[in-house]
């Protein structure tokens, strides 16, 4: 590992510079939620597709019935139905009134619906006892969507409401990059899958949980792997099995200095590896594997140490597989309501809560402290060259459990 931990931006550069956007393809509409779009979608129909009725009622010509009240209701022969999806009257003549269900095409010579509330709802004949305007409960063909508009541009991410449109615009699929296949893989011979019984010494694993959600909520596909032992061949055996089914690497413990940092020894020929100035999370690895160069973030064991690096390293990373914009997502500002210290030369993470324009750091500075992690919904970001901050300075503060970002950010 480097003598001289390097910048956290620098690790992100380098990061950045290496991953590249997945391929564009065409994706069903439900597997492009929550992806962005990447290309304008123009409307192949308009909508409404023709005029049609908004109420169940009768369809008139206005004149007919402009002078109908209560106490001087008008009656007209009802000549037909006309029910939506299925053939029916062409066209009324003046004098006559068709009964008509909502969604079913105009026919000719009709320029007013009047609601069944307003008749007798009669077959053969129907009383009209109030005029309709001009006009009224008719749905004009493309008043709300025209026949060639862009209904969806490039960059949108789609949520459920671009879908319907782009559903009612009649598109299957659309231009889009697929989900990133992320593998997690942990490592320690003291791991256990969560209820297993424990031996002494051992422990639950608990980071390809935290990892693999961490990947399911950035809009990944995770494939959590099982833990592997300290052993260096096992490890580069295991990942070599992995890298045919990914499109990025997430493994976690391993590549500090220690005795048993299998990924280090495994993959040093490979990867870089060295210290980043930041707590939690100084032990860093990265770089590009295999014949399709998959990256391959190796990250800190201690969880929190873990998360974070996640935050700040892989979570951009996947932002950029997935063609997002910004790629690091962008940062709030916020009044801190009591004071911390931090080392000189190092940019802290200190896991906090947020609202409402405040910030609390919550719990201690151990990189172990998995319960003050997830009682945190953000991170406070402190500079290097910031030691100490006091109650109601500003700072810098990345959320957590942000769910989706306006616009293109999300």
């Amino acid at each position: 590992m480097s003598a001289q931990p390097i910048p956290v931006a620098d690790h992100l550069a380098r990061i950045l510079e290496a991953v590249e956007p997945l391929p564009v393809r065409d994706i069903g509409l439900m597997d492009a939620l929550g992806m962005p779009i990447a290309e304008d979608v123009s409307a192949a129909v308009a909508l409404p597709g023709f005029d049609n009725s908004a109420m169940d009622g009768y369809a008139v010509t206005f004149n007919d019935v402009a002078d109908a009240r209560p106490d001087r209701p008008i009656h007209l022969p009802v000549v037909g139905e006309i029910a939506a999806g299925q053939p029916g009257l062409m066209a009324i003549a003046p004098g006559t009134a068709a009964k008509i269900m909502t969604g079913a095409p105009i026919p000719a010579g009709c320029d007013a619906v009047v609601p069944y509330e307003w008749t007798d709802r009669g077959v053969g004949q129907v009383r009209i006892e109030q005029a309709p305007t001009q006009g009224q409960h008719i749905r004009h063909a493309g008043e709300d969507v025209e026949e060639g508009e862009v209904v969806v541009s490039a960059g949108t991410v789609l949520g459920e409401r671009h879908l319907g449109l782009l559903a009612a615009v009649g598109r299957a699929e659309v231009r889009s990059r697929p989900r990133p296949r992320v593998v997690v893989m942990s490592t320690g011979s003291e791991l256990r899958p969560p209820g297993a019984r424990l031996e002494p010494g051992t422990i639950h694993d608990a980071n390809s949980y935290l990892l693999a959600a961490a990947v399911r909520a950035a809009g990944g596909i995770a494939y959590r792997a099982a833990p592997v032992d300290d052993d260096p061949a096992t490890f580069a055996e295991a990942l070599s099995d992995q890298l045919v089914r990914a499109d990025l690497v997430v493994t976690s413990g391993g590549v500090s200095a220690g005795d048993y940092d299998v990924v280090k020894e495994a993959l040093s020929a490979d990867l870089w590896f060295g210290g980043v100035a930041m707590q939690p999370g100084k032990p860093q690895g990265f770089g590009l594997l295999g014949e399709d160069r998959v990256p391959v973030f190796t990250l800190p064991g201690n969880s929190v140490s873990a998360y974070v690096s996640f935050q700040v390293f892989v979570l951009p990373a996947l932002r950029k597989l997935q063609g997002r914009t910004p790629h690091e997502p962008p940062l709030r500002t916020a009044k801190l309501t009591h004071g911390v210290s931090s080392p000189e030369g190092r940019q802290q993470y200190l896991r906090a809560t947020y609202e409402a324009s405040t910030v609390s750091p919550v719990g201690g500075h151990g990189s172990h402290l998995i319960g003050d992690l997830a009682a945190s919904n953000a991170l406070v970001v402190v500079p290097p060259e910031v030691t100490r901050l006091a109650p109601g300075d500003t700072v810098q503060v990345m959320l957590l459990d942000r769910g989706g970002l306006p616009g293109g950010g999300a």
